[in-house]
């Protein structure tokens, strides 16, 4: 485990939202669940920061949490690392690719409570009482580069895997008209 690893790992609670409160901009209760959902994966894993995609994050919803995710575990779009399944719920599914190590968090239902109650409730809960622990979709494949081609139609380079072909041309997801006589 490198030096950075070890640093996040040793980190308290207050440390790790200060962190997280920096990166994101504010407290809020959907940070401090990412916040949680780091933690707990630390523990399982004994893996922390991701310098590339040692740890991958796909999560179901892109609120606050997805930031405290990024700002601890280094899982971010750019990297590949951080993909998004939009489901609307709190269910983040990790995994390890050094060590194959898998498990989807999913956030148990928090009972109707104030902002300021489900602010304390999730700062004082364990990460391991907070989160149902589920078996994870199979690891998706490492993040591709993809050669570009011109669009012949706005001129704007675009990644292969989404052009279009329209007749001779290759279009761009935005130029290409897609034919659908069910969508009435």
């Amino acid at each position: 485990m490198n030096k950075r690893n070890e640093q996040l790992q040793a980190m308290s609670f207050e440390q790790l939202h200060a962190r997280s409160v920096e990166f994101h901009g504010h407290s809020c209760p959907g940070l401090i669940i990412g916040i949680k959902a780091a933690m707990y994966v630390m523990d399982l894993f004994h893996e922390a920061f991701s310098e590339d995609e040692e740890l991958v994050c796909v999560a179901e919803n892109d609120a606050c949490g997805v930031d405290a995710i990024q700002s601890i575990l280094g899982c971010s779009v750019g990297k590949g690392n951080l993909l998004f399944r939009m489901r609307g719920k709190h269910a983040y599914t990790f995994y390890c690719r050094k060590t194959g190590q898998s498990a989807r968090l999913v956030l148990r239902p928090l009972v109707d409570m104030t902002a300021k109650e489900k602010n304390d409730y999730l700062c004082k809960t364990a990460a391991a009482d907070l989160f149902e622990i589920k078996p994870a979709q199979p690891l998706p494949e490492k993040a591709r580069i993809f050669d570009s081609y011109v669009c012949d139609c706005c001129g704007e380079s675009t990644g292969a895997n989404w052009i279009r072909l329209a007749g001779e041309k290759k279009l761009c997801l935005d130029c290409y008209e897609t034919y659908n006589r069910f969508d009435v």
